[in-house]
């Protein structure tokens, strides 16, 4: 429980921190480009994505790859990494006990 919390407070704050250099960009240029996933991918492990693509495409299934992975990795990166934590925030939150409702009398 607690591992999903702390991940997905993990992600969220990716996100911002993504947003936030997407917003420092605008500022600099002037021009909004949000950094896509695969971009962000790229430019963090070019490897990774590469051996991920290949692995993907020749022992899993191409059509894989194409259709639904790549229209992922085309998505803004802070939208994807807020989205994911949140709903790991919402999955794994502290549930309440149910104190005295179904105590006999």
């Amino acid at each position: 429980m607690i591992i999903g919390r702390i991940f997905g407070w993990i992600l969220t704050g990716s996100a911002f921190l993504v947003l936030g250099h997407d917003l420092l960009q605008y500022l600099d240029s002037e021009t909004w480009h949000s950094i896509l996933l695969g971009e962000l991918w790229f430019m963090i492990n070019p490897e990774g994505l590469n051996l991920t693509q290949a692995i993907i495409q020749r022992y899993i299934s191409p059509t894989l790859w194409d259709p639904v992975i790549l229209n992922f990795l085309l998505w803004p990166a802070w939208l994807v990494f807020l989205v994911s934590g949140l709903l790991l925030l919402v999955l794994f939150r502290k549930r309440r006990k149910a104190e005295g409702r179904f105590l006999p009398s």
